[in-house]
């Protein structure tokens, strides 16, 4: 009897389990019929949503007679206005945004989410699935307008390399499953997208130099594919997935190009160079580009473009109008005609090496969809209180009446160590709008943009930097939709993404926020305060060398970096002379950051170790994440002690008291201290600092065949300099007072034999004109070049074609060519890697010799060497004056300082005590 009364409990339980099943709680979610895609895809978001939480979802295209509902379309729809009118809802005026949305509920609990367009459904629908999350329930009340304040919200992928394929140059990358394997991975762009739209971010940038070669066939140049036929099938399928993907989660697929490149199957077809910043426009390179691009739109119509004019085209003059406007824009046009259509794709113009606002002057009269796009600090992220000539730059081109798009470029100072500060990023999204007047976001990776899709993190399997550096994207494109957000309100919207992520309770993940803050000010004021240049040639946490921090100018110093990415401040060599003459200091000084950053990483550490024993999930992470703590701290303690040596070497400088010297050696020794530590924790942590494994990356040392990436590789260099200036000033001490009997270096001259027109020669120490039409002579110069043999050449020649020589060479030498300091029409631009990636081609990015010579009322001249192995070459510079100084043997050492001529030679003994 007992064993019946527990089989029929047994069976009461099941049935009512059975019946509860069957009165699951259901919904309808109502679209119109044929909805466009980005409507289908944001109910679809919503049906996952609701199904998560165990509803039963209905789809339907027209109203139920009972029931739940959800309502979901654009503005003016049959089926919003039914619903309206049922359900007794409020008619909203809601003023037109676009990817706006309004969400009502009504009486009986019904939801009408009304979109402003198709993004707008798309994000209403997305906005109701996020609170259905939150909340483990979909309300009953819900009342809601929103839209985005910025038009572009967007991400880039680079599709090239850490290092150059072999026979290849700077962003020559054809899209092949060899070279990039994830390109082809569906589910990884699923995944990506789906991250995309989640965030809101509706641009997704493709960067790569010369992509039409792998996208498309001309019927004029069919050589000029770079792909096989396999692989270029597989190209057409990927790319179509991918602009559908992305058209159904409201992100618009933006293919970026460089010029003036060719394929390299073209190249070879009419023996040219794929890439020659200096070559003119010709007839055949603008048919063959203006014929790739019209081929492209007419196969990708929904595709956008974005040009950089720069790095591979000269610039100068009105090269880079004509270049737009009488080949990329009539090639979007012939693309148009073939299409049989008249909407314009979006063009966007990359103010990077180009006088945009020139540019965009001549081209929207032509053009009208066109937007512009320029680097919010650099190549890093310095500050969220930009100024000066940059900032000007940016509001001018916010002014054109087209959309400027702040571009956060690669995060030179940033990588490896992750970053989150969502202070910080609110607080420059802010500056975007109130200091650039500029609408629009355009974020790259946080680290490791040259080895996209993986960190630089050393694990069992690579960690991608979607998952890695979620926090990075979901900031940016959070202040992007909304930057005037409740700072406290904000606090407590991390705290709970951090609590979900780690599992933890608040009081943890405020603690993990915390430190991400404090971390988060170190590296931007470091670079801004000590840097040398805002660009990837530099890569802030590898270091930099004391003859770096006292001496920049030497390294090519980018003065934007002090006069426009940070507030207003002293750079070290500034703060020494002030302080030495008592001065009074303006704004932010070297000491204040040292200061900063040392309490910054002390408190970085305090707070991850404060946090760590609620962490219950993503232990592996997390204890990555500590790490980095730790990084930012040691990194902090080594630039802070460095700058402190750099400030007596600098004092020394005007004092001439070998104490200052003396008391350097302990700071240089504990930032040695600090960064064995430095390279300990990243030893087994990290496989390299910077992605670009190139010679482009300079400071503090060379990048070249992928070494001295580690912290571990730089060490050694960091504890050699300490001790040779230890050595040094043991030196000083001991001779004290004695005269020296070093002597001057003088350098010999090689033979070359020229093949252009034969040029005059003329030497420095004979006091003859430098060059054939002008009577200008050198005053005074470093006494190291007064045997060389210059060429004598036409400046007028010179400002108005440029400069190409021809030669041949038997053996290796370098050619020394002398550039003004001073930027301008008439002056040929000194080789930089900011704004020319070729600009190492011959190893001459470096200046050898800095102020080598000064002439009356001129800027003083800085000397770079080009390197030539034996064979003929051909060598053109850049329109301008410049002079060419004269060949030595490749073998010659050739020293590395600055003469320091235009000071009377002031830098000299500076420079000597790291030799």
């Amino acid at each position: 009897m007992r064993r019946l009364k527990i089989t029929l409990l047994v069976l009461g339980v099941v049935f009512f389990s059975a019946a509860f099943a069957d009165t699951k709680q259901s919904i309808t979610i109502v679209t119109p019929i044929n909805s466009p895609v980005r409507v289908s895809f944001g109910a679809s978001k919503l049906t996952k949503a609701l199904t998560a939480i165990g509803y039963k979802v209905n789809n339907a295209h027209q109203l139920p007679a009972s029931g739940r509902t959800i309502v979901v379309g654009i503005t003016g729809n049959d089926i919003l206005l039914k619903a309206v009118k049922a359900w007794h809802l409020p008619m909203k005026k809601i003023a037109f945004h676009k990817e706006g949305f309004s969400i009502s509920s009504s009486a009986q609990n019904n939801i009408v989410i009304e979109g402003l367009d198709n993004s707008g459904a798309l994000y209403g629908c997305i906005e109701v699935a996020d609170e259905i999350k939150d909340k483990g329930q979909l309300p009953n009340q819900i009342s809601k307008t929103d839209h985005p304040e910025m038009v572009l919200r967007g991400a880039c992928i680079g599709m090239q390399k850490p290092t150059y394929l072999p026979g290849r140059g700077v962003y020559e990358y054809p899209y092949t499953p060899e070279t990039f394997p994830w390109f082809y991975d569906k589910a990884m762009w699923v995944k990506y997208l789906d991250q995309m739209v989640d965030n809101r971010m509706n641009s997704l940038y493709l960067w790569n130099g010369h992509p039409f070669a792998s996208l498309v066939r001309l019927k004029e140049y069919p050589f000029a594919v770079e792909v096989s036929d396999e692989t270029f099938k597989k190209n057409e399928e990927i790319f179509k997935f991918l602009t559908q993907e992305a058209d159904k989660r409201g992100i618009w697929i933006i293919q970026m190009f460089y010029n003036i490149y060719v394929s390299k199957p073209f190249a070879e077809h009419y023996n040219i160079k794929t890439q020659d910043r200096n070559r003119p426009i010709v007839p055949l390179i603008a048919d063959y580009t203006r014929k790739s691009i019209a081929a492209f739109v007419q196969k990708y119509p929904n595709v956008g473009l974005m040009v950089c004019l720069g790095e591979a085209m000269e610039g100068v003059g009105n090269d880079d109008v004509e270049w737009f406007t009488k080949t990329i824009v009539p090639g979007v046009k012939d693309g148009l005609k073939a299409l049989g259509k008249t909407e314009e794709p979006p063009i966007v113009l990359r103010a990077h090496d180009t006088d945009a606002p020139n540019v965009m002057k001549y081209a929207l009269p032509l053009y009208k969809n066109l937007y512009t796009e320029a680097k919010y600090t650099g190549e890093a992220l310095t500050t969220y209180t930009p100024r000066g000539p940059w900032a000007e730059l940016h509001r001018t081109l916010s002014h054109l009446g087209s959309v400027q798009i702040e571009n956060i470029h690669i995060m030179a100072n940033l990588e490896p160590f992750r970053y989150g500060s969502a202070d910080f990023i609110q607080k420059c999204v802010l500056a975007m709008h109130n200091t650039y007047e500029a609408n629009g976001l355009h974020i790259y990776p946080q680290a490791s943009y040259w080895d996209w899709p993986y960190t630089a993190d050393k694990a069992g399997t690579r960690l991608l930097q979607m998952d890695r550096d979620w926090i990075w994207y979901k900031e940016w494109a959070r202040y992007s939709w909304n930057c005037h957000r409740d700072r406290e309100a904000e606090k407590v919207y991390w705290d709970k993404q951090l609590a979900e992520k780690y599992a933890c309770d608040t009081k943890s993940s405020a603690n993990i926020l915390e430190a991400y803050e404090q971390s988060g000010e170190i590296a931007p004021k470091l670079l801004r305060r000590f840097g040398i240049t805002d660009g990837n040639r530099q890569t802030l946490t590898l270091g930099m060398f004391m003859s770096q921090l006292v001496n920049p100018e030497r390294y090519g110093l980018f003065t934007l970096l002090y006069n426009s990415e940070g507030p207003e401040g002293e750079a070290l060599a500034e703060y020494a002379e002030k302080e030495f003459k008592h001065q009074p200091h303006v704004g932010e000084t070297p000491v204040t950051v040292i200061n900063d950053v040392i309490a910054e990483g002390k408190a970085a550490v305090a707070a991850i170790n404060a946090a760590g024993s609620g962490v219950k999930a993503d232990k592996a992470e997390f204890k990555r994440l500590k790490n980095d703590m730790y990084c930012y701290n040691e990194l902090a303690n080594f630039y802070a002690d460095k700058a402190q040596a750099a400030l007596l070497v600098l004092n020394y400088k005007y004092s001439n008291n070998l104490a200052d010297l003396q008391k350097a050696i302990p700071y240089l020794q504990s930032s040695v201290n600090h960064f064995k530590k430095l390279s300990n924790l990243t030893s087994d942590t990290y496989l390299y600092a910077n992605s670009m494994q190139t010679g482009q990356r300079k400071i503090p040392i060379g990048g070249n065949d992928g070494k001295n990436k580690t912290w571990v590789e730089l060490l050694p260099k960091y504890e050699q300099e300490l001790k040779t200036f230890t050595k040094n000033v043991d030196s000083l001490k001991l001779h004290q007072g004695e005269k020296s009997d070093v002597k001057e270096q003088v350098l010999t001259p090689a033979n070359v034999t020229w093949l252009s027109k034969n040029e005059d020669n003329y030497t420095l120490a004979n006091k003859t004109s430098i060059y054939a039409d002008t009577n200008l002579i050198a005053n005074v110069y470093d006494g190291i070049l007064k045997d060389l043999k210059g060429i004598r050449l036409s400046k007028k020649e010179q400002i108005a074609s440029g400069t190409t020589l021809k030669f041949t060479t038997n053996k290796p030498v370098k050619l020394l060519v002398g550039f003004f300091k001073e930027k301008g029409k008439n002056y040929s631009a000194e080789p930089t890697l900011e704004n020319d990636a070729s600009a190492n081609d011959y190893g001459q990015a470096e200046i050898k010799i800095g102020n080598a010579i000064v002439f009356t009322d001129m800027p003083a001249v800085n000397i770079h060497a080009y390197s030539f192995a034996a064979g003929t070459h051909t060598l053109t510079l850049a329109k301008g004056e410049c002079l060419v100084l004269g060949f030595i043997d490749a073998n010659t050492t050739l020293p590395v300082y600055d003469a320091a001529m235009n000071k009377g030679g002031a830098n000299r003994k500076i420079d000597a005590l790291f030799n």
